[in-house]
């Protein structure tokens, strides 16, 4: 019997939605990363991309609807079921000024996310699988370029510090980690400084892909 594919569902917001911060726009599917994966992975797995601009771990924002990944991770997972693994790069959006969360707030939102997916056993095939993904910090010059007045203050700041409470997180819980703003080369696009260039958007990938085959042994 010819096994079926492993299905892998990519969790996160605008830089897994793939937007374009020099058009606008979004980048085509073979440069989004959850795309460049996807080839990368071959045959064997199917990656499900779901990423939506402006997504939070879990505050409802008050400007925009369904922005809440954690009122949406659970319809994600069965929507895709059996998964076999989860990948969540969220954080980023969180640091808007509007939200008022410290960087210890953000990681606890990491947390419900991850625990609302290992407590959904209906979602997997086997068992629960989860890689967090720190996203690359927010650099220099965002608050100057188009984003400015929508991010508000003090987002560098709480971004930096992200990596290593999602890393203590990811420990906690027993979950895979990776932190994308360690990675050789990535970095964010100059014109808004928190949306990731399509290099960056390869090397992501190439990451998670020499990461995946020991997630299942």
């Amino acid at each position: 019997m010819t096994q079926s594919p492993r299905t892998i569902v990519c969790f996160g917001d605008s830089n897994t939605h793939g937007y374009d911060s020099s058009t606008g726009g979004r980048f085509p599917e073979e440069v989004r990363w959850p795309g460049v994966l996807a080839a990368l992975l071959g045959e064997g797995y199917s990656v499900k991309e779901e990423g939506l601009s402006g997504r939070t771990t879990c505050f409802d924002d008050p400007l925009f609807e369904g922005l809440n990944g954690f009122s949406l991770l659970y319809p994600c997972l069965m929507t895709h079921e059996p998964v076999d693994l989860l990948i969540i790069m969220l954080g980023t959006n969180d640091t808007k000024e509007r939200f008022a969360a410290t960087p210890e707030n953000i990681a606890k939102g990491l947390a419900r996310l991850v625990g609302k997916a290992q407590s959904s056993p209906e979602a997997w095939r086997t068992k629960p699988r989860i890689l967090a993904i720190a996203p690359p910090p927010i650099q220099e010059g965002y608050d100057k370029s188009q984003v400015g007045g929508e991010m508000g203050r003090g987002c560098i700041e709480k971004s930096k510090a992200l990596a290593g409470l999602y890393q203590t997180t990811a420990q906690e819980l027993d979950c895979y980690f990776l932190d994308a703003g360690s990675i050789p080369g990535v970095e964010m696009y100059p014109y808004d400084h928190m949306h990731l260039s399509p290099e960056s958007h390869r090397l992501l990938a190439e990451a998670i892909a020499s990461m995946v085959p020991s997630l299942f042994l």
